[in-house]
């Protein structure tokens, strides 16, 4: 799924094509599924409009034009923007191939044409994206709904370990609450709580402050990279959690737990499985069960299993 990262790369690509220009060809596919409002209506509502600002705020991003209503979308979780000169913005989900020829692209949602030629297409093969014209977009539903901003609006450490102190819900769950933190996906989680060094079952409400400055911290520090590499993941630092790493193929119980939990997500998440590595009794979370992968393929003098962190190992460093 785009997550914010990607969608502020889609922003850029966005106003470096249409910032300025005037909307003079509106092509919109038949689906009511993706295009809340009629598509005879978002036709009318931007053909002849000029585009005045690209604004986003978490998953989700509009067009003002110089009149209302604007047009606001969300890519659900595979859509995107695309250019004839831009695939767009590369998903993790979408693997490494090129863009298969042809445009404008298969699965085209929404095609607008600019009075100087260019074009921004909008393409959702799985129709979990929306298409909305808006008055108002940040003072209307689904965006008036939403959570700070993680990128644009992260509140002061104060604020965040109040914020927390407030949920019971456990801190990955949370995370993921687009009413919590807006923007946050489930690789943004994962990664934030990995070198926040907290296991992602745990409380909100547990956090110590110290924790909840390094929550804050990790959320910064990951959203801010993301954003500034331009949601080029092959440039993520190597180390890291986003990046796939397989555990070594050895004999021993923990690394045939380990392995079967990695490739599976499932694996271990019951207690009593005898396939769940004794050590750890922390819950079978992909991103817990990525760090035990990783920790089992390092010697033990770089590890802390401080019962600190639910016993889950800790790499120094990370």
């Amino acid at each position: 799924m785009p997550e914010l990262p990607e969608v502020d790369a889609a922003l850029r690509l966005a106003a470096r094509v249409a910032l300025g220009r005037r909307i003079v060809g509106v092509a919109c596919a038949a689906d009511p599924i993706v295009f809340a409002d009629p598509p005879a209506e978002v036709h009318r509502a931007l053909l002849g409009r000029r585009v005045v600002a690209v604004k986003r705020h978490g998953k989700h991003l509009w067009l003002e034009l110089d009149r209302r209503p604007w047009l606001g979308m969300h890519f659900g979780m595979a859509g995107g923007l695309q250019t004839p000169q831009s695939a767009g913005v590369k998903l993790v989900s979408h693997g490494k191939g090129e863009r298969p020829p042809g445009w404008p692209p298969r699965f085209t949602k929404l095609h607008l044409t600019f009075a100087d030629g260019g074009e921004l297409v909008l393409a959702d093969g799985r129709r979990l994206g929306r298409v909305r014209l808006r008055r108002d977009p940040r003072k209307e539903p689904p965006i008036s709904l939403l959570g700070f901003d993680a990128l644009l609006e992260l509140p002061t450490p104060a604020r965040f370990a109040a914020l927390l102190a407030e949920r019971g819900a456990p801190i990955k769950a949370l995370l993921l609450d687009q009413t919590f933190a807006a923007g946050v996906g489930n690789w943004i989680a994962d990664e934030v709580l990995y070198q926040a060094r907290i296991a992602p079952g745990r409380r909100a409400r547990s956090l110590s402050r110290q924790e909840a400055d390094r929550l804050r911290l990790a959320l910064k520090r990951v959203v801010g990279t993301a954003v500034k590499l331009r949601s080029d993941s092959d440039r993520y630092p190597k180390s890291w959690l986003f990046h796939p790493r397989k555990p070594p193929r050895v004999s021993g119980a923990l690394n045939v737990s380990v392995r079967s939990a990695f490739h599976c997500g499932s694996h271990g998440s019951d207690p009593g499985d005898p396939r769940r590595p004794a050590e750890y009794t922390v819950t079978c979370d992909v991103a817990l069960w990525l760090t035990i992968a990783i920790a089992s393929m390092l010697p033990t003098h770089v590890l802390d299993t401080s019962p600190e962190f639910g016993s889950m190992p800790v790499l120094h460093g990370a």
